[in-house]
Order: structure tokens, then C-alpha cells, then sequence
């Protein structure tokens, strides 16, 4: 008895687990399901101004100056925005130029943005300041592939080379012009490489998504017979 008292108490055991399904004997592994990519953008947010902010006394001289010209009024980071239709532009750059509460007299920029979901997929946007009154304005115009918006190089001469840049670039169709011609890319130079749709490996027969397929044209003689390096 003695001897059975100094033995270590038996632990219990534990149960049995069951060994978890693993795949069937040469099946292969599955692999999870790829996410659906999301929903692309249709636009930007334009937002309205804040609830209970007044419009500075420019965009208030232009809405009682050119009515009915101004489509929506959007405030964003301390920015106003003006949004017009293509077929009223020159009549509120101008006045935009002229009002002397306004006096903006130089087009800082002229860009574009494209959105291929939305039926008039690109913004034209006009960067306004006043060297006298020291304030901002974007003008923004909205068009579909083809439509007409008139230049403002003839209200502001520095507009000439951005809106050729526009053109070049996301080929937009600016009317009017003095010079309309591409200038940074060659005259021959196939789309418009800042739409959203132009293909990322460039215009031309080499339209791969395979890397070892860009390989193997990178390792390819040229034509004086010696290989790319």
C-alpha cells in the first residue's frame, strides 16, 4: 500500500480528436475566390458649399452679372468652383475678366480630367486668379467625347499652350484656336495618353499583359543587328 501512496496520480486522458477534412488524395488545393475590383469613380464629389457659408462677393457678382450661366457652385478645401455649361464659357470668362469685383486677370491653368463611366466624361477646369484682388476661381466644363469647348486664349493669352496640352493629352476638342497642334507628343503619335482608357503599354501592335512576353520582345535584336541593352 505503502508503495501505491508514492506513485504520481495518473492524469486523465484527454479525448480523442478528430483529424479535419483535408483535400482529396491528387485534388488540388483551392485557392479563395479574387475580390471583385471595385466600381470606378463616376466623378468627383463636387461638393456644395458648407451649410451657412456665404459665396465670396466674385461668384455673387457673377451669378447677378451672367444669370442663369452658373449650373452648380462647389467649395472644397477653401476653393470655390464654378461649373457652366461649354455653350456659356467665353460669355463668363469674360466677365469674369472684366467685373471689377471680380478681375481675374490671369489664367493660371488650364487642365482636364477624365472620367470614362460618365457620359460627358472629361472636365475641362480653369484656374482663375486676381493679381489686383488677390482671390481664386476654378471654372469647370463639362464634355463628352467630340463636343466643342471654346478656347480662352483670346481672353487670356497664357491659355493658348494649356489648352493645346489638353488637347494633346486627353484630346479634347477645343474650338477656335489660334495654333491647336499637339506639343508634347509627336504630330503622329496615336490617342491621347492621359485618358483613363489609353493603354498602359502604349499605342501600337505590343499590346501585352504578360511580363515574359515584354521580355522576350526586349531581348529581340534591333534592326542594326546587335540586341537591346
Amino acid at each position: 500500500m505503502a508503495d501505491d501512496a508514492n506513485q504520481p496520480a495518473e492524469k486523465p486522458s484527454r479525448p480523442a480528436v478528430p483529424p479535419r477534412p483535408g483535400p482529396a488524395a491528387g485534388a488540388a488545393p483551392r485557392k479563395p475566390k479574387p475580390k471583385a475590383p471595385p466600381e470606378p469613380p463616376k466623378g468627383p464629389p463636387d461638393p456644395p458649399p458648407p451649410e451657412g457659408m456665404d459665396p465670396p462677393g466674385f461668384v455673387a457678382a457673377l451669378q447677378a452679372g451672367v444669370p442663369g450661366a452658373v449650373a452648380q457652385l462647389t467649395y472644397w478645401v477653401g476653393d470655390w468652383s464654378v461649373i457652366v455649361p461649354a455653350e456659356r464659357l467665353l460669355e463668363v470668362a469674360r466677365f469674369l475678366r472684366d467685373d471689377s469685383a471680380c478681375g481675374f486677370d490671369y489664367c493660371a491653368d488650364v487642365t482636364a480630367t477624365d472620367w470614362p463611366p460618365r457620359a460627358q466624361r472629361f472636365d475641362v477646369i480653369y484656374c482663375l486668379y486676381s493679381t489686383l484682388n488677390r482671390h481664386r476661381l476654378r471654372i469647370k466644363v463639362r464634355a463628352a467625347e467630340g463636343d466643342p469647348v471654346p478656347s480662352v486664349a483670346g481672353l487670356w493669352p497664357a491659355a493658348n499652350w494649356l489648352e493645346r496640352e489638353v488637347y494633346d493629352q486627353f484630346g479634347v476638342n477645343i474650338v477656335n484656336h489660334p495654333d491647336l497642334r499637339r506639343i508634347l507628343m509627336p504630330d503622329e503619335w496615336q490617342g491621347h495618353p492621359q485618358r483613363k482608357d489609353y493603354p498602359l503599354e502604349g499605342p501600337g501592335e505590343y499590346l501585352m499583359e504578360d511580363p515574359q512576353d515584354w521580355l522576350q520582345v526586349w531581348k529581340l535584336p534591333d534592326e542594326s543587328g546587335s540586341e537591346i541593352e
